[in-house]
């Protein structure tokens, strides 16, 4: 919807987002594993003033079972505020909720009560697939000009998947995003560094690959993904690959810098063939080209084998599998959630070469299942997942789960869900928050977070 001004929850730059007001509210992507009952959209009381503080307030059932709710995102945000962006007027206020394995979105309208949002429509799979060419959508980025929404599949659920663009006003599908998508195949995660009109994607699989789960040879025969795509982001061209090597597999999310004219970012690999490590890598300009490097190395853990699950008592040792990371809106630290260990990382990386670890926790793990100060049921499953920041960067939020049939691949004693949330020092450090442990109601688990007014993986920002 446009209105005369623009919406006060846009920024033209990261340093003045972080001054936005704290949010009161979180909404979170909960799904039925079993795909029994309809997945929904949780809101979470995340304000400590409230009698209700760290309680689910209302949920907003799906209309049908099945959609595998994972990522979502807002209709539009800051990037609307930008010199040759045409459209500056909307508002935030429709949550775009993809299915990624039914290939539905739903719109969820958040006004006139943010507390109580009504889904005011459905796009179903055979409408994004006659439209787009594609299904299994993933990422949701308000951005230049419309809505940007990665699928891991096309109308088959085949090679290749890629970026479609919906209408963040009447939320039609458009089409596909790609010109010339020249050798990209697999895809992942999209985001941009709308100063140097540059996109970049990212790897997983094709939804045969990870739809009952990761398949073993396909992992160990470093078939998953292991590229990075950059694109001229106006031409829709592609421009260059940067190829990690088929030992590091699984190259997820992707956290450029917030201001524009900083031309780096962070993308982790979950695991690598040689060591089960996992790492992060910082991508770089480097004179007319793109370049990365591996910038972060976190080791396994050894494990004794009754602790561990079938796809890994050979190997006698627990990955971290970093799976999710999050960059503050300064720049300054930048979050790791091991969902395999169970560790939850901040790292200053105000010289994005050089990250020094400053803040660690534990929660949940594959082998530790260490506890929380809130919980009630002691060991904990899961383990840090999806992260998500706070604007100003002083308060942490994760969940636990990662895709259905992966959590049971990992968890092999059972798996419950949970959302915590952590204290941040402007110094550095991290803690429990003690009165915030969120005890998923039984029958569906936790994914993304997204907070009231936006957060620190929502919004691109058009001036420093």
């Amino acid at each position: 919807m446009a209105t005369w001004r623009p919406d006060p929850s846009f920024y033209p730059s990261p340093r003045m987002a972080a001054q936005a007001p704290p949010e009161t509210i979180a909404y979170v992507a909960a799904f039925d594993p079993n795909r029994q009952q309809p997945d929904a959209i949780a809101v979470v009381d995340v304000d400590p003033a409230s009698a209700s503080y760290g309680r689910i307030l209302n949920t907003v059932p799906m209309p049908n079972a099945g959609d595998e709710l994972h990522h979502f995102g807002w209709n539009a945000c800051s990037s609307c505020l930008g010199p040759n962006m045409p459209h500056p007027h909307v508002e935030r206020r429709y949550l775009i909720v993809p299915g990624l394995r039914s290939s539905r979105i739903h719109i969820l309208d958040t006004k006139p009560d943010p507390k109580n949002p009504q889904i005011v429509r459905v796009i179903e799979p055979e409408e994004l697939a006659e439209k787009t060419g594609y299904t299994r959508p993933h990422t949701v980025h308000c951005g230049p000009g419309g809505v940007y929404v990665t699928a891991l599949g096309n109308a088959d659920g085949q090679a290749p998947g890629g970026i479609f663009i919906m209408d963040h006003e009447s939320f039609e599908p458009l089409g596909q995003w790609e010109v010339d998508r020249g050798p990209q195949r697999l895809a992942y995660d999209g985001w941009w560094h709308l100063g140097y009109d540059t996109m970049v994607t990212s790897e997983w699989g094709l939804p045969e690959t990870f739809e009952n789960g990761l398949v073993p040879e396909v992992l160990l025969g470093g078939r998953y993904g292991h590229k990075l795509h950059f694109w001229d982001l106006h031409k829709r061209k592609h421009i260059q690959e940067l190829d990690f090597g088929a030992e590091h597999q699984l190259v997820f999310e992707l956290r450029p810098a917030h201001d524009p004219t900083q031309a780096y970012g962070f993308v982790n690999c979950v695991i690598s063939l040689e060591d089960l490590s996992s790492s992060i890598w910082t991508w770089y300009r480097d004179s007319d080209r793109w370049a990365a490097r591996k910038v972060i190395s976190i080791p396994a853990e050894p494990a004794n084998a009754e602790d561990l699950p079938d796809l890994l008592k050979g190997f006698g040792a627990v990955p971290p599998l970093v799976t999710d990371i999050d960059l503050s809106l300064d720049e300054r630290f930048l979050y790791v959630s091991c969902w395999g260990t169970g560790d939850l990382r901040q790292y200053d990386v105000s010289d994005p070469m050089n990250p020094k670890l400053t803040g660690t926790v534990r929660i949940g793990g594959i082998a530790s299942r260490a506890s929380h100060p809130g919980a009630q049921n002691g060991p904990l499953t899961g383990g840090p997942q999806m992260v998500e920041v706070s604007r100003d960067g002083r308060r942490v939020y994760f969940t636990n789960s990662l895709y259905g049939p992966i959590d049971r691949q990992f968890y092999h004693r059972g798996f419950d869900g949970w959302m915590v949330k952590l204290d941040a020092k402007p110094e550095g450090g991290i803690a429990f928050d003690e009165q915030f442990f969120v005890e998923w109601p039984k029958g569906r688990l936790p994914h993304q977070i997204r907070l009231e007014g936006g957060d620190c993986s929502s919004d691109s920002y058009c001036y420093p």
